[in-house]
């Protein structure tokens, strides 16, 4: 747990190897001082279970037929669930981490995911467009995700190549 802390803190480990801190927290220094450890991961689990909450009943809406609700609470929740992880690494930190060329493609997919999600309900009034958006905005929300746990990219495209071989 201290490893851990001291990674999400910025700190260098017990050997003086920069190599893991540097490549998880961005090179950054203490990305929350004014925030104690416990703080931070309360926060991160209230924000990442509030986004995750909004999401599901915006969901439900859907079913009562609530078009503009659903795409607002859906797309409210995953901008909530992503912004959770300011908590632990800083803002900035996870600002530079989000459009670092491994995770770029990512972000501007979920990013345009969710407007086109908000425009099919606001403006198109289109709800095939705004499922169609919704799953496509999961979906990227879910690569973006996986693209911080080493090698998780590699693996769910050798599963999917051998799925479909």
């Amino acid at each position: 747990m201290d490893k851990l802390r001291n990674v999400l803190n910025g700190k260098e480990n017990d050997g003086g190897e920069a190599g893991l801190v540097t490549a998880v927290t961005g090179g950054s220094d203490s990305c929350c001082p004014s925030l104690s450890w416990e703080t931070r991961i309360k926060g991160f689990i209230a924000c990442c279970g509030l986004g995750i909450l909004l999401s599901i009943i915006g969901s439900i809406t859907l079913f009562f037929g609530g078009l503009v609700s659903f795409a607002l609470l859906y797309s409210f929740g995953t901008l909530t669930a992503l912004s959770s992880t300011l908590f632990l690494r800083g803002p900035v930190s996870q600002m530079k981490s989000m459009f670092k060329e491994t995770r770029i493609f990512a972000t501007i997919i979920m990013l345009l995911m969710i407007v086109l999600t908000l425009c099919s309900a606001f403006w198109w009034k289109n709800a095939g467009l705004c499922l169609l958006f919704c799953i496509l905005q999961f979906v990227a929300f879910a690569w973006y995700s996986i693209s911080y746990i080493p090698f998780a990219r590699d693996a769910v495209k050798k599963c999917f190549s051998s799925c479909l071989s």
